[in-house]
C-alpha cells in the first residue's frame, strides 16, 4: 500500500507553528476552557473518569448529534476523532480495489489521497467558477458507470465557501440513485453560513448517505478533536468496527465537553459568535482586495471561515505562499494544494486585528513581488 503526500496537512503542520502569522487555519480563533465553560462545568471535569468509555460515544453525546439530523436516532451515529477520522472509515469500510468514487473537487484533499492508497478509482468532477462555484452536473453524470460506488460531496465547500443550491442537491441525489451509489457528505462547515441558514443536511434526503460533521470548523474547537459520521444503523457500526482498529475511542474529556456544546443554548452561541466574526472579517477581506485593485478576483463565501482568491499575476502559487512564509513569516494556502495553481486560501476566521495584521505583511509581499 501506498499513499501521497498530503500536500495541505503537510505544509501546515510544517509552518503554522512557526510563523508569526498564519492566515491557513480553516476554522474560526478556537474557545479556551474558560472562555466555553462556566465554572460548574470546569468543576465537574475534575470528576469525569478518564477511561475508554463507550468507543463509539456516549449515550447522551450520540443522542444530542443525532437531534441535528431529521429522522437520526443514536444508533445511525458514530463518534470518531475528528471528522478525518469519520471520512477514513468510510471510505475503508465502503470502498474496496477497483470500485469508482466521484469527488467534488476543488475539496480538501483528503478523501482524494485515502481512496487512491486503496485502489479506488478516483475521478473528478468540478465545481465551476462561472457558475459561481456549483458544480458541473452534465460532468457528473459523464463520469457514472456500472463500478461507481460513491459521490463525495464537501458542502458547505472548503476551499470556495459555496453551498450547493438546493437544486443541484437534488441532482446529485438524484444520479446517485440511478447509480445505486452511496453519496459521502463532507458537511463539517454546516452551521458556518453568513446567512444564518443552516445548510440542509444530505442525511435523511436519500436513504445511501453518510453525513460527516464535526466540532473543528464551525464550533471552533479543532482541539478537541471530535467528530461524527451518521447513516444507517449497519454503516454506523460497521464503521465503529473499523474504528477498534484505529483510535479505539475518542477522549472522555473531549466526549462530556461535546455533550455540553451540541445539547444546551451554547451550541446557538458558538455558532452566532461565529458568523458574527465571518460577517466583519468578510468585510475587511473585501475593502483589502479593492484596495488592490485588478490583483485579485473572488466569489465571497457563503460559508466557513475561508475564502478562495483568484490572483491575476504571474506566478506558481506555490512560489507565491513560499516567499510570502519565509520573508514574511506568513502562511497561506496554495491553489496547487488543491490542484488549482492561480489560487489562494485564506482563512479568515481569526480575531479581527490578526487578519488585518496579516494582510499587510501579505500587502508588503506583494509590493516587493510586484514592482
Amino acid at each position: 500500500m501506498k499513499i501521497e503526500i498530503f500536500e495541505l496537512e503537510r505544509r501546515q503542520s510544517l509552518w503554522e507553528n512557526i510563523v508569526d502569522y498564519n492566515l491557513t487555519e480553516s476554522g474560526f480563533h478556537p474557545y479556551t476552557l474558560n472562555e466555553l465553560l462556566n465554572e460548574k462545568q470546569i468543576e465537574q471535569l475534575r470528576d469525569v473518569r478518564i477511561g475508554y468509555g463507550q468507543t463509539n460515544g456516549s449515550i447522551e453525546l450520540r443522542t444530542a448529534i443525532s437531534e441535528l439530523y431529521p429522522g437520526a436516532n443514536l444508533d445511525n451515529v458514530s463518534v470518531t476523532n475528528g471528522s478525518a477520522e469519520s471520512n477514513f472509515l468510510s471510505i475503508w469500510s465502503i470502498l474496496e480495489p477497483g470500485d469508482e468514487l466521484l469527488l467534488m473537487l476543488p475539496n480538501y484533499m483528503q478523501i482524494w489521497g485515502i481512496a487512491r492508497s486503496f485502489e479506488v478509482n478516483v475521478k473528478p468532477f468540478h465545481l465551476k467558477e462561472e457558475l459561481n462555484w456549483q458544480p458541473d452536473l452534465d460532468e457528473l453524470k459523464s463520469l457514472v458507470s456500472d463500478k461507481t460506488k460513491m459521490i463525495a460531496v464537501c458542502n458547505p465547500n472548503n476551499p470556495t465557501g459555496s453551498i450547493l443550491t438546493k437544486k443541484a442537491m437534488e441532482e446529485i441525489i438524484g444520479i446517485a440513485n440511478e447509480a445505486n451509489s452511496w453519496i459521502l457528505s463532507d458537511e463539517v462547515y454546516r452551521g458556518a453560513e453568513i446567512s444564518g441558514i443552516e445548510t440542509p443536511s444530505f442525511y435523511g434526503l436519500y436513504d445511501k448517505v453518510i453525513a460527516v460533521g464535526g466540532l473543528s470548523k464551525a464550533y471552533s474547537l479543532p482541539g478537541l478533536r471530535m467528530g461524527w459520521l451518521v447513516s444507517t444503523e449497519e454503516v454506523a457500526e460497521k464503521a465503529w468496527s473499523y474504528k477498534d482498529y484505529t483510535t479505539i475511542a475518542t477522549g472522555a474529556l473531549d466526549q462530556q465537553i461535546a455533550y455540553w456544546v451540541l445539547s444546551s443554548d451554547l451550541r446557538l452561541q458558538i455558532l452566532d459568535r461565529n458568523r458574527k466574526m465571518l460577517k466583519e472579517n468578510l468585510v475587511v477581506l473585501t475593502e483589502w482586495l479593492d484596495s488592490l485593485k485588478s490583483l485579485f478576483s473572488f466569489i465571497p463565501p457563503q460559508a466557513a471561515a475561508i475564502a478562495f482568491l483568484k490572483y491575476h499575476f504571474d506566478m506558481n502559487s506555490t512560489k507565491l505562499t513560499t516567499k510570502l512564509r519565509d520573508e514574511k513569516s506568513l502562511l497561506i494556502i496554495a491553489g496547487d494544494c488543491f490542484g488549482m495553481d492561480g489560487y489562494l486560501r485564506i482563512g479568515i476566521g481569526s480575531e479581527k486585528e490578526y487578519l488585518i495584521e496579516g494582510l499587510k505583511l501579505f500587502q508588503e509581499g506583494l509590493e516587493e513581488i510586484i514592482e
